[in-house]
């Protein structure tokens, strides 16, 4: 880890220097340097990321695919969902947005004397294991997701944004990102919250927020793979989470959907949302069978998600 940190570290300096600092200086923006360091690592981890799944991932896509297509059409623009939130765009813009508030709330806790619930203060010495530190946290978290991914398909003025993410009829590991970004926001705010709220440090929140996306890349790829009768009660396969996004399943089925777990199955479990099925299903939301429509676009897919949100606050059904 620390050879990584460093070679990240040697990289993100020559980048900002040789790259983002003489634009900051042209531009008369060097007032952002610091924010501007902190983007360029962003970029790399980004970089390094994307680089690793398309390495990994496409190739195993293509081995055992869940389904062929005959065309691609329609990947792309996830594609692009997904270099906007690895490479840094969209949490930087989130951060610019939510730091103000994020510097508020933790100076109003700190005068009404709150201090964080911190897991690291559970038992005595917990905080001396880093690894277990962090499972406890990222177990914390991800029941905080399943909550969430709950929400976003009981409330109908989420299920107006999310669905953007579940019209993708040819998913693979790109669609993980595909997200209209309000949705996106309300996301950063729930998991922000809870993070400051527990006591998360920020070097285990970015370890979190990458491993989790790691794996949920793989949980969305094109590909026909589970982790057999006991792996796939300990984490999210391709298979498990498919089921997920299956037409007619994945929404509008019981319990308004199934295999809602973004890491870890046993919330599903616990709460009778789980399920297990072998056969390989269609992807999508059941409307787009009667003509609705998503967008094709990244923009026309923003202003859609905007139209079905003031649709539902004025009483229609989607």
């Amino acid at each position: 880890m620390d050879v990584y940190a460093g070679t990240v570290g040697v990289l993100q300096t020559w980048l900002f220097e040789a790259v983002v600092q003489p634009v900051l200086f042209a531009t008369g923006l060097i007032g952002l340097d610091e924010l501007a360091f902190g983007a360029t690592e962003w970029f790399i981890l980004g970089a390094l990321q994307v680089l690793l799944l398309f390495i990994v991932l496409r190739p195993l896509e293509t081995w055992r695919p869940a389904e062929r297509w005959t065309d691609r059409q329609g990947v792309g623009v996830d594609v692009l969902y997904t270099l906007l939130h690895r490479l840094g765009m969209v949490p930087l813009a989130f951060f610019a947005l939510l730091t103000p508030i994020a510097d508020s709330l933790e100076g109003w806790t700190r005068l009404h004397g709150f201090m964080p619930w911190n897991v690291e203060d559970w038992w005595p010495g917990f905080a001396e294991h880093p690894f277990a530190t962090f499972m406890a946290y990222l177990l914390v978290l991800d029941f905080s997701e399943y909550a969430r991914h709950r929400l976003q398909h009981r409330l109908d003025l989420w299920w107006a944004l999310h669905a953007l993410h579940h019209s993708q009829k040819r998913m693979s590991f790109w669609t993980d990102d595909r997200n209209h970004l309000l949705d996106d926001l309300l996301q950063a705010v729930w998991l922000a919250c809870l993070a400051l709220l527990i006591g998360v440090s920020p070097a285990q929140f970015v370890g979190i927020v990458i491993f989790t996306r790691s794996i949920e890349s793989l949980s969305h790829a094109n590909v026909d793979l589970s982790f057999g009768r006991v792996g796939e009660r300990l984490l999210v396969s391709p298979r498990f989470h498919r089921l997920h996004h299956a037409v007619g399943t994945g929404h509008e089925g019981a319990h308004r959907g199934c295999n809602f777990g973004v890491l870890f199955p046993i919330w599903d479990m616990l709460f009778g949302t789980a399920r297990w099925q072998g056969s390989i299903e269609p992807t999508g939301v059941r409307n787009q069978d009667q003509g609705a429509d998503y967008g094709r676009g990244f923009l026309a897919q923003q202003w859609l998600g905007i139209v079905r949100v003031a649709a539902v606050l004025r009483g229609r059904s989607l």
